[in-house]
Order: structure tokens, then sequence, then C-alpha cells
């Protein structure tokens, strides 16, 4: 099979032909027909997250078809469409396991970092963390939904009940949580890279309240806010422009370092948290509220050899949502 492979981080990835993997136990083998492109991804290639299996396949928004199932496989069978998201194994027996936060698992797995991903023709995934594709979305719509949107999702939840929701760097997952925020009622306020029209204008077309720089103050105090950008100077940013009370919200994996900040824009009981990973719940409740949204999800398609073309794209915020990855037919 044909696959993108990275061998060093900071390094382009590499064209390859490598042998299909078969399945082991509890495993599928899927014929990979769309992988979305995250910034996650980008932290891996550009090496700001540590340790990534080498070499790699990176990707983890995969939607394909299972071809084959290994022993003890009864979820799926073959000819079954499935996503497959960041979190791919857990160990299941820890305190957090246990308790319904797999997603802080000491000894987690993670698609297209620790176990190889979807930038490639064929896929191994545990089949117990994997997920049917509504039928309303083609593969394409709907790989974006498995990282943007779930994290997007789990953020969201973090925000609590926030009326004014503020949105920090409007990319692929902020596109999709602003439908999800606006089919709930809620107004949505969008912080842009000074002189980013296009963003501005996208959020606006979603039907965002407000748009406008980053370093602006909104109209109005917001309630919370969530920073998917990986910027840490945003923090102090975020917490003077939610009210007392309100909820800052860090949706990224990875963040430049915060800078200092007054005590006084924290304090009057403002909260300042971070969302790691997923749990397969917040797959199982996204997927099914996307299609009642119903969430559409922008994407740019590129076949799967021009990988290397998609992150720097995304490395220069030149994409409108997602790039999408499909192998070449």
């Amino acid at each position: 099979m044909r696959a993108m492979i990275l061998d060093q981080p900071r390094q382009p990835l590499r064209h390859a032909e490598v042998p299909v993997p078969e399945p082991a136990a509890g495993q599928v083998l899927v014929q990979v027909r769309a992988c979305a492109v995250c910034r996650t991804d980008l932290h891996v290639v550009d090496g700001e997250l540590p340790e990534p299996k080498l070499p790699l396949v990176p990707g983890h928004e995969i939607v394909g078809t299972v071809l084959r199932a290994g022993p003890g496989v009864e979820r799926f069978a073959a000819g079954a469409r499935i996503g497959i998201p960041w979190l791919g194994w857990t160990c299941g027996q820890c305190d957090y396991c246990r308790t319904g936060r797999e997603n802080l698992c000491d000894r987690a797995r993670f698609t297209g970092y620790t176990l190889d991903g979807g930038y490639a023709e064929h896929t191994l995934a545990d089949a117990r963390y994997c997920f049917a594709i509504p039928d309303s979305y083609s593969d394409v719509e709907a790989a974006p939904l498995l990282c943007a949107g779930l994290i997007g999702y789990r953020s969201l939840v973090k925000a609590g009940e926030a009326q004014r929701l503020g949105i920090y760097g409007f990319g692929a997952a902020a596109h999709i949580v602003a439908q999800v925020a606006r089919h709930l009622g809620r107004e949505v306020y969008a912080f842009t890279r000074p002189g980013d029209r296009a963003a501005r204008d996208f959020a606006l077309e979603l039907g965002a309240t407000w748009a406008g720089h980053s370093d602006v103050r909104p109209p109005h105090l917001l309630d919370a806010a969530i920073i998917f950008a990986p910027v840490g100077p945003l923090v102090p940013q975020a917490l003077r422009a939610v009210a007392k009370g309100g909820t800052v919200v860090c949706g990224g994996i990875h963040m430049s370092d915060i800078p200092s900040f007054p005590y006084e824009i924290l304090w009057e009981e403002r909260s300042l948290c971070s969302v790691a990973n997923l749990t397969r719940r917040d797959a199982e409740e996204f997927l099914a509220l996307a299609p009642k949204v119903p969430v559409r999800t922008e994407t740019q398609v590129l076949p799967l050899a021009r990988a290397n073309e998609a992150l720097a794209l995304l490395r220069e915020g030149r994409l409108r949502g997602a790039a999408v990855l499909v192998p070449e037919v």
C-alpha cells in the first residue's frame, strides 16, 4: 500500500510503498477513504509533541471501510463504514479508565502519534475505539468530525451553559463548534488573527454575532471562551474578555508558553481549564448530535501524495475549514 511516512520530526513526510498490515485480535483492517488533516498532526510533524512512534504514518481523522476483522471482533463486519479518532487504545484498568476518564489514561495510545494512522491506503484500529459514521455524511464530509468535531464538542461541554461564547482561532474545530453552539441558541464571538479578513467573513457566514481581531475586546463580556489557536498570549486576553464567573477553555493539545498575568483577571471566580484528548462517550454523543444540527464541514480535498502541501497550508493559515486527504484511485 501507499503511505506518507514521518521518519523524523521537522522533516517532510516520505511517500513509500509498504506492506498492508494484518489485523491482530480485537483489530480491524480498514481501507482508508478519507483522512482529515488536523493541527495535532502538524504538532507531531513539527516536533512539538514528544516521542512519536517512528517511523510513523500520521493522521487520526479517518473514515474508511472495514476489510477484515481480527479474532474476537464482533462490533464491525466487513464492509462497515467507520471512523477512527485520536484515542486509539486505553488500559481499561486504571482509576481514570474505571471512572469514565479514559482520556487521561497514562497508558493511552493515540492514532497517528503512537499508533500508525490514516495518511495511507489502509490502517489498523482497535474495534472498540471506532465508530459508525452517520449516513448523511460523505467520507470527506465526515472526516473532520473525528477530531475537530470531537475536541470542539468536548470543549463546548467544558464551557458550560455559556450564552455568549468566544472562540479564538477560527479553523477546523471552530467552524464545527460554532454551528453546534448556534444550534443550541448561543451567541458566538469569533476572534481571528489581525488581518485575516477571510476567517472573520467565514465566522459571520456561520452565524457569529461578532467577529474581530484576537487583540480586540468584544462588544460584550463573554460567559466563556474557547481557545483553539496554539498561542499562549491568548489566555490572558481571553480572561480579560470573560465576565465574572466565566470560563476559559484551552482546546488544543499544544500551546506556546502562557505569559504571566495579573491575578485580578483570574479573580472573581473565573476558571481556566484544558481539554485533553476525548472519550468514546464524547464520540457517541457528538456523532448522534451532528446530523441533527446539521453540522456541515467545509473541506479542501487533496490527494494523499500531497500531504506535505496540506500540512503547509494549515501551518500558514491558508485553509478554510479542513484539508482532507484521499487516496488516489
